[in-house]
């Protein structure tokens, strides 16, 4: 079994990259959500050097147009905080699934259910693989039309349309609540039924299955890859990105990034808008050989 754990006393070794794994928005995308001439360039760069570039993501496969046109040769990406691996040749609409790791919806209704009693007012939507559900509460954050409404364990249950189709995350939304309490409570709340974590600024909660993140997915892909941790550059801005940051060999925090995130990586870097990512792996391809 792969393990998206890294071992400390292999963290301080510096072996050429093989493979960069960064976040899309408050780390690779400018917050105007474009990607910068000089970040384009820098991602063409590596791959030309031999690095695979990764998208590693918590955005659904479906808004992964930002950057399908920077998707060089095997065009993977992962998605959904590692709930799924994409093929993103096809372009928008068309992206095929090459790997996904669902969230059964029996930990799905109970992480529902314990953070509803632990946290009255949450509210939930539910990000399958195609579709997007939503209770009827649930604020209007992702600037898209969800595919049905109704509550969570209607959402979730066996007599839905969409029953057939893999779970990839619910996302649990408080009005009120800090966010970084909400997550700590959710945690708590929620124990070892399902992933916690969180990459909005607002209390919004992205919950996946056990084990499932954005390390352990990357992880698999890595080593089928026959690629080491200690090859593994990556970059984040926001706590889903922390177990990654942890695992590679080498990380950078964004200028920008949230203080759990420049905690756990090894390095940091400028902002997202002034092209954080595309600094550091120009400082990369001149230390190569």
């Amino acid at each position: 079994m792969t393990s998206a754990t890294r071992q400390p006393e292999t963290a301080a070794k510096a072996l050429p990259p093989r493979l960069i794994a960064t976040d899309l928005d408050g780390t690779l995308l400018r917050d105007d959500k474009s990607v910068s001439p000089r970040t384009v360039a820098a991602l063409a760069a590596a791959e030309q050097a031999g690095i695979e570039v990764f998208f590693v993501t918590g955005r659904p496969a479906r808004w992964m147009d930002v950057v399908s046109d920077h998707v060089h040769g095997h065009g993977l990406a992962i998605c959904g905080n590692g709930a799924a691996v994409v093929d993103l040749h096809g372009g928008p609409g068309t992206h095929r699934f090459v790997k996904v790791r669902e969230l059964a919806r029996e930990n799905a209704l109970d992480a529902v259910r314990l953070l509803r009693d632990a946290a009255p007012g949450t509210v939930y939507a539910v990000e399958q693989t195609y579709g997007f559900y939503q209770e009827p509460a649930y604020p209007k954050l992702h600037m898209e039309i969800p595919d049905s409404l109704a509550p969570a364990e209607e959402l979730l249950g066996p007599d839905h349309p969409a029953a057939a189709e893999p779970v990839l995350k619910i996302l649990a939304y408080h009005p009120e609540i800090d966010p970084d309490a909400f997550l700590t409570l959710a945690r708590l709340a929620i124990g070892d039924r399902a992933n916690v974590t969180r990459s909005s600024p607002s209390a919004l909660l992205e919950i996946s299955g056990p084990g499932v993140s954005k390390a352990s997915t990357l992880a698999l892909c890595c080593a089928e890859r026959g690629i080491s941790h200690e090859q593994v550059v990556a970059f984040g801005d926001m706590p889903n990105d922390v177990e990654m940051l942890t695992w590679a060999g080498r990380s950078y925090a964004m200028g920008n990034a949230h203080p759990d995130v420049i905690a756990a990586a090894s390095g940091r870097t400028v902002a997202n808008n002034e092209d954080g990512v595309a600094v550091v792996i120009e400082q990369l391809l001149a230390e190569l050989p």
